[in-house]
C-alpha cells in the first residue's frame, strides 16, 4: 500500500485553497457586487449571498485571509494523509 507524503499533501491542499480564495478575489474585483451576488448565488445552488457579501475588504484583511485558508489547508491536507497513514496495515 502506498503511503502519503503528509507535507506535501497538506502543502497541495494549502495551495489549493489559497488559489480558490484569489480566485474569488478575482471575481470581485472584475464582475463587482451584483455580478459577485449572482455568480455566488449560482455556486452554492441558491443561497442568497446578497446581506452577506462585502465589497469594501481593505487589502490587509484579504492578505491575512489568503494566509490563513493557506495554513487552514495545510493541516486539513496534513491530517488527512497522517489519517490514511495510519490506517495502512504494514508487513
Amino acid at each position: 500500500m502506498y503511503r502519503l507524503n503528509v507535507k506535501k499533501l497538506g502543502f497541495a491542499l494549502g495551495l489549493t485553497g489559497a488559489l480558490i480564495y484569489l480566485g474569488c478575489m478575482i471575481v470581485m474585483a472584475t464582475a463587482g457586487q451584483e455580478g459577485s451576488i449572482t455568480f455566488f448565488n449560482s455556486l452554492l445552488h441558491g443561497l442568497d449571498v446578497s446581506s452577506i457579501i462585502r465589497m469594501d475588504v481593505p487589502l490587509l484583511e484579504a492578505l491575512f485571509g489568503i494566509v490563513q485558508t493557506f495554513i487552514l489547508g495545510w493541516l486539513i491536507g496534513a491530517c488527512i494523509g497522517a489519517f490514511y497513514n495510519a490506517q495502512i496495515k504494514s508487513k
